[in-house]
């Protein structure tokens, strides 16, 4: 199944009688919610949904984003009319990172037919899609999480992955060398880590994936291959799970470590490596 979808298709689809569940995700890392956004104009028919709490749990040992307790996240999506025999489109005001954390935690929690707005809201505007300032308020869903469809990397998983295949930093690469941390406690990166920044996956600017056989040949380049054994993680989760989609749109399974840099930084006792090369 395709992960992601674009703004002519999505059209086509919310014109059937079988349309998808549509999600606005929009986020904004330190910044403001995304909720007054969403109700200053989205796509029609879009439910928001909130990451911080609806998608993650409160930051703590865990990270800046641990994953949501099951029956918030459930409670949530039921909210938004999700049905397991109905497909969802997630969408975002960015590059796709929120609506990908959505996208993840679905299909992890095993529904089936999960895809990302391709673009997201900037392509759907610039396609001529309209747009709707009405609360939407569908019929109340019956998705039940059954988690693990998707493999799921504790911190020692995460370790062990960078020494036996490939495990990719999807932070900035001045992250990951150590030279800057913004935001955690430590700079630097796990050791065996491969630094792999998410905006990579999308043109210089844009919102759109490259192409999948581009991204292909950009993963193939860093040793993620389909027969290869692949992990992301990023600062918190979030970044890391775009890059998980991206993958899957160049045909590469692989795992996230959701705890991330912010749980592993968070540890003394963790190893850190910096510099360019993997350590």
């Amino acid at each position: 199944m395709n992960a992601i979808i674009t703004a002519t298709e999505l059209a086509s689809e919310l014109a059937q009688p079988a349309a998808p569940v549509l999600l606005d995700v929009r986020y904004q890392l330190g910044g403001p919610p995304g909720r007054p956004e969403y109700e200053a104009g989205h796509v029609p028919g879009a439910v928001y949904v909130d990451l911080d709490s609806e998608l993650a749990s409160p930051p703590g040992a865990a990270g800046r984003h641990p994953l949501p307790d099951l029956e918030v996240f459930a409670a949530a999506m039921r909210a938004a009319g999700v049905r397991t025999d109905r497909p969802v489109v997630v969408y975002d005001g960015g590059q796709g990172w929120a609506a990908a954390r959505a996208w993840w935690l679905l299909r992890w929690a095993g529904h089936p037919d999960v895809r990302v707005l391709d673009g997201g809201l900037a392509a759907w505007q610039a396609s001529g899609g309209a747009m709707s300032i009405d609360k939407s308020t569908p019929s109340a869903g019956d998705f039940t999480p059954a988690p693990g469809a998707l493999t799921l990397l504790t911190a020692d998983d995460a370790a062990a992955l960078a020494r036996r295949g490939v495990l990719l930093d999807a932070r900035a690469a001045e992250r990951y060398r150590g030279e800057v941390e913004p935001i955690d406690k430590v700079a630097g990166h796990i050791p065996g880590a491969v630094s792999a920044p998410t905006t990579e996956n999308v043109a210089e600017g844009g919102t759109v994936f490259r192409d999948a056989s581009e991204l292909a040949e950009r993963f193939a380049s860093l040793g993620a291959t389909p027969d290869a054994e692949v992990g992301v993680y990023c600062g918190s989760g979030v970044s890391a799970a775009h890059q998980v989609l991206a993958l899957a749109v160049a045909g590469i399974p692989a795992a996230l470590y959701v705890g991330s840099w912010s749980e592993w930084s968070a540890d003394p006792s963790r190893p850190v490596a910096t510099g360019a090369q993997p350590g």
